[in-house]
């Protein structure tokens, strides 16, 4: 297979590899991302786990914000900036998601296709995507469009 793009943190103490095509773009609006990147929405590009050489153990600090733990969302150990999340939904292939900023070549990245969790916005958004409001509808939009990654 071959190589996408490295990757990195802001910092670059943790580094992965993305090998093979992104399955879905997108930016989320909800609380949890929010906090998560310091930022008003996250920019997040996810991945099959099988595509990506996961960072060396120890570089991430994984934490869990909701019960079950079904998304790991990782900052470096040295910089506390967002590096990695991984997903690991029942039935589902396991997946990663990346901070779109920390893909080193975006060039060949997709364009985002959506926002979600649009209600729980802290700024308008000024562009033409799809705004998905509310839990069930975001989360509708957002398996849909994965389904979709999948069979391209």
């Amino acid at each position: 297979m071959e190589r996408y793009s490295k990757g990195q943190c802001e910092c670059g103490h943790v580094q992965f590899e993305v090998k093979g095509k992104a399955l879905l773009r997108g930016y989320c609006h909800c609380t949890i991302c929010q906090e998560f990147n310091q930022a008003s929405h996250a920019d997040i590009t996810l991945f099959r786990a099988k595509d990506v050489v996961m960072p060396k153990e120890g570089t991430v600090e994984y934490k869990t914000y909701t019960s079950p733990p079904l998304v790991h969302r990782g900052k470096c150990t040295v910089c506390h900036k967002p590096a990695i999340e991984y997903v690991a939904l029942p039935l589902m292939p396991k997946l990663v998601v990346i901070p779109t900023a920390n893909i080193q070549d975006s060039s060949q990245l997709p364009k985002p296709k959506m926002h979600i969790f649009y209600h729980s916005r802290v700024a308008d958004v000024d562009d033409a995507l799809p705004k998905y409001q509310g839990y069930l509808k975001s989360q509708l939009a957002f398996f849909g469009s994965l389904l979709k990654g999948y069979v391209k």
